[in-house]
C-alpha cells in the first residue's frame, strides 16, 4: 500500500502514543492536516491562538505526564514563535516533538523571499533541540521519524525536531510500513568498579546528602528507600521537587540544604547538574561527590566528582543498593540534626516571607496531594521553590534554569489538558500573564479545566524590586498598566473571580477546583518581602582565607 509522507507522519505519531497534537495550521502544513482529518479520532488537533501556545502546551503535557508530546507549526515565524518554549523544554528535559514545515525544497537556501523563509531554519531548529533532521523525500521519511521517536525515548530526554518541506508532505512512500513504533536505545551500562567504589564511600559516610534534579522524577520510590537506608536528606530545588514527598522527614529544600551543606561529608547527585551546590555553595577536600547521570557531559560539569557513574538511574540505583548492602553505621545523630535544621530553616523562611507563604499555604490547603502546581517568574513563584509542599512526582512544574517569564499559563494549560484526572493550578503575575493570556480562548474552545491565579501588582514586580534594592530606587521600564483580569476572563466566557486575602482565595479555589471548566482568580497584590536573599546564598564551603 502506498501513502504520502503526511499520512506516514500521522500514523507514526499515533503508533508512538501521541494522541493530542498541539498545533496551528498554515499553508506549508496544509497537506499534513488534510491527512490528519481522517485520523483525528485517534490524533486530536488541539489548535491554539499563537504558535508559542501550541509549543508551551506540549511542554506542559510532557512535564505533567513524563511522556512524549508533539506540536506542529509553519516555518519561519511559526517556528521562531516557539523558540522560548523549545528552550524551556531543553532546560527541563521535556520530551517534546517539534514538527515544523519548511518552504519548498527547491527554494531552501536560495534567498528568494519565499513565504516564511528564514536563513538555515534547520540549523535554528538543531540549536533549540537535542536532535533535528529534515525529511527530504518519501524514501527518508520513515527513518527520520523513527530516529526522532527513538531520541525522545532514549538517554537524556529533551525536545526533538522534524522538518518537512511543503512539497515533501505529498511525496509518496512506496511501501507500507508496519514497524512504526520506534524502539528506545539501551542506556549505558554502569561501570561495576565505579558502582563498588561509590557504594564503599557512601557506606562509610556519617553525614550523607542526596541531591535530586529533574532526571530523578521517575525514581521516587527507589530514592526514598535509599534515603531511609542512609538517613540521608533529599535536597530538591525546582526540577527535583516531589521526588521525595514534602511530608517525609528527610525531604528538604534549599534553605535547609544550605545550612546542612558545611556539615555534609558525602553528596550523591542523582539526575542533576549539582550546579548550585558545587558552584555556588562551594566544596572542599572534606566533601566527597558521587555523581550519577544519564548524560556523561553533565558529570563533573560543576566540578570533578570523586566517582562519576554514567548510567540510567533505573540501572544504577539497584546496583548501588545491592553493592552497599546493610549499613551498620549509626546515623541517628545526623538524622536528628537534619530534623532540627529543617525546623529552624523553614520557620525562619516562613517568617521572613510571610505574605508569600500565606498565599501559597492557601493554594496547598485546597489543592489535593495529586494536584499539579505550575510556577511562574513571580514573587509567589520564587518562594514556591522553597516553601510550597509537594507530595507526588511531576506535580510541581517549573521552567528550571531557563526562568522563562510568561511560560506558565500556556504550559499549565497543556498540563491540565493532558491530566484531566487531577486539578491543575497555575500562578502568574500580571506581567507574565499577558504573554499567553490569549490562550484563554483555547481553554474555552477545548474546555480545559485549569484554574489560574493572577497576582496583579501592575508591575514586573521582581524587576522593580531589584531596581529598588540594588540600584538605589532608579526604577525604569518595570511599572505596568494591566487589565482588570476578572473582566478580561469574563470576556472570553471564562469563570472569573477575585480574592483579596488568602482565606478568600481558599474559598475561590473551592469553587473552581473540580468544576471541570477553566477559571481565573485575580489577586490584587502589593509590596512583599524580597525573596532572593533566601534563594541565592553566598559560598559557604571551600572559602579562601581572604573570603
Amino acid at each position: 500500500m502506498t501513502q504520502t509522507v503526511a499520512g506516514l507522519t500521522v500514523e507514526t505519531l499515533i503508533a508512538n502514543g501521541i494522541d493530542n497534537l498541539y498545533c496551528l495550521p498554515g499553508v506549508q502544513n496544509d497537506p499534513f492536516f488534510d491527512a490528519l482529518y481522517d485520523r483525528s479520532d485517534a490524533l486530536a488537533p488541539i489548535h491554539t491562538r499563537h504558535e508559542q501556545g501550541a509549543a508551551y502546551m506540549a511542554l506542559g503535557a510532557a512535564l505533567a505526564t513524563g511522556e512524549p508530546q508533539a506540536f506542529c507549526v509553519v516555518p519561519g515565524p511559526g517556528l521562531l514563535n516557539t523558540a522560548a518554549a523549545l528552550s524551556t523544554a531543553y532546560a527541563t528535559n521535556a520530551p517534546v516533538l517539534a514538527l515544523v514545515s519548511e518552504i519548498h525544497s527547491d527554494a531552501i537556501g536560495q534567498g528568494l523571499g519565499a513565504l516564511h523563509e528564514i536563513p538555515d531554519q534547520l540549523g535554528v531548529l538543531q540549536r533549540l533541540t537535542r536532535q533535528a533532521e529534515r525529511v527530504t523525500d518519501g524514501a527518508t521519511a520513515h527513518a527520520v521519524l523513527q530516529s526522532a521517536f527513538t531520541a525522545l525515548r532514549s538517554g537524556r530526554r529533551g525536545p526533538v525536531g522534524v522538518e518537512v518541506p511543503t512539497d515533501v508532505w505529498n511525496a509518496t512512500v512506496e511501501s507500507s510500513r508496519g514497524d512504526l513504533v520506534a524502539p528506545a536505545r539501551p542506556g549505558p551500562a554502569p561501570d561495576p568498579a565505579a558502582v563498588a567504589e561509590a557504594a564503599e564511600l557512601i557506606a562509610a559516610a556519617e553525614r550523607p546528602m542526596i541531591v535530586v534534579g529533574g532526571g530523578a522524577q521517575p525514581f521516587s520510590s527507589e530514592i526514598c528507600q535509599l534515603a531511609e537506608q542512609l538517613s540521608a536528606p533529599v535536597l530538591a530545588f525546582r526540577m527535583g521537587r516531589g521526588v521525595m514527598p514534602s511530608d517525609y522527614p528527610l525531604s528538604i529544600t534549599t534553605p535547609t540544604g544550605y545550612q546542612l551543606w558545611p556539615h555534609t561529608d558525602v553528596v550523591i547527585g542523582l539526575g542533576t547538574r549539582l550546579a548550585m551546590a558545587q558552584s555556588t555553595w562551594g566544596v572542599d577536600d572534606d566533601l566527597t561527590i558521587i555523581h550519577i547521570d544519564i548524560d556523561a557531559d553533565e558529570i563533573g560539569r560543576a566540578g570533578p566528582p570523586a566517582v562519576g557513574i554514567h548510567a540510567d538511574l533505573a540501572d544504577a540505583l539497584p546496583l548501588l543498593a545491592d553493592a552497599m548492602g546493610e549499613s551498620s553505621l549509626d546515623r541517628s545523630a545526623w538524622r536528628s540534626t537534619v530534623a532540627d535544621t529543617r525546623a529552624e530553616a523553614e520557620t525562619a523562611c516562613a517568617a521572613a516571607l510571610a505574605p508569600q507563604y500565606g498565599w501559597l499555604g492557601a493554594i496547598r490547603a485546597e489543592l489535593p496531594a495529586e494536584g499539579i502546581f505550575v510556577d511562574e517568574m513571580t514573587q509567589c513563584g520564587y518562594v514556591s521553590w522553597l516553601g510550597f509542599e509537594v507530595f507526588r512526582p511531576r506535580t510541581f512544574i517549573s521552567a528550571g534554569y531557563q526562568g522563562t517569564l510568561g511560560y506558565g499559563f500556556a504550559t499549565a494549560l497543556g498540563a491540565a489538558h493532558a491530566r484531566r484526572d487531577v486539578p491543575v493550578v497555575s500562578i502568574v503575575g500580571d506581567g507574565g500573564a499577558l504573554f499567553t493570556i490569549n490562550e484563554l480562548a483555547t481553554a474555552v474552545r477545548h474546555n480545559i479545566p485549569l484554574t489560574t491565579i493572577v497576582f496583579n501588582d501592575h508591575a514586573y514586580g521582581n524587576v522593580r524590586r531589584i531596581q529598588h534594592e540594588r540600584y538605589g530606587g532608579r526604577v525604569i521600564a518595570s511599572d505596568l498598566t494591566s487589565p482588570d483580569f476578572v473582566k478580561l476572563a469574563d470576556s472570553f466566557g471564562v469563570r472569573a473571580l477575585r480574592a483579596s486575602t488568602p482565606d478568600e482565595l481558599r474559598t475561590r479555589l473551592r469553587e473552581t477546583l473540580g468544576s471541570g471548566e477553566p477559571a481565573v482568580v485575580e489577586v490584587p497584590f502589593g509590596e512583599v518581602p524580597f525573596p532572593w536573599p533566601h534563594i541565592v546564598k553566598p559560598r559557604i564551603r571551600g572559602l579562601q582565607p581572604s573570603e
